[in-house]
């Protein structure tokens, strides 16, 4: 399968405005990896937090729900209740979230789980360029401790 790619228009840390080719498959955390500036286990670890993010359904909900409304004694039934995968997902990722730390967490959800890029993720926290690439690896290096990646 080929990589689907679109162009994008991008500020780069000095503030200039580049056209850049994005392939729209590939999270931040494996773009960081695939240029060297994560380790293998760093990788694995985000991987690890967003497949948990994912499976426990803690994302925003982004297509329409076309059953139909249940009525009576039915409804109790349909309510959807969280299955046993998706509850240790759930635990499993409030575990990481919390060993990361509260300082670490915001920046390490916004780029693993969101999927937003580490300028992008700066600059909505209000941190100045470049210091989300040092506090991302330092998350990522508590939630390999925690998820046990060698």
């Amino acid at each position: 399968m080929a990589a689907t790619l679109i162009e994008q228009m991008i500020e780069d840390p000095d503030g200039r405005i580049q056209s850049v080719m994005v392939h729209i498959g590939e999270s931040p955390i494996a773009w960081l990896h695939a240029r060297g500036h994560l380790s293998e286990q760093h990788y694995v670890a985000g991987d690890l937090l967003r497949r948990d993010w994912e499976k426990a359904g803690l994302g925003a909900r982004v297509t329409m729900c076309w059953d139909g409304a249940p009525r009576g004694e039915r409804m109790a039934a349909r309510q959807g209740d969280p299955t046993l995968a998706q509850l240790a997902a759930r635990d499993r990722f409030d575990g990481a979230i919390k060993a990361a730390g509260p300082g670490l967490a915001d920046i390490l959800w916004r780029v693993a789980c969101a999927g937003e890029g580490l300028i992008a993720a700066e600059r909505a926290l209000g941190w100045p360029s470049r210091a989300g690439k040092l506090v991302l690896t330092l998350a990522l290096d508590r939630v390999a401790a925690w998820y046990r990646v060698p």
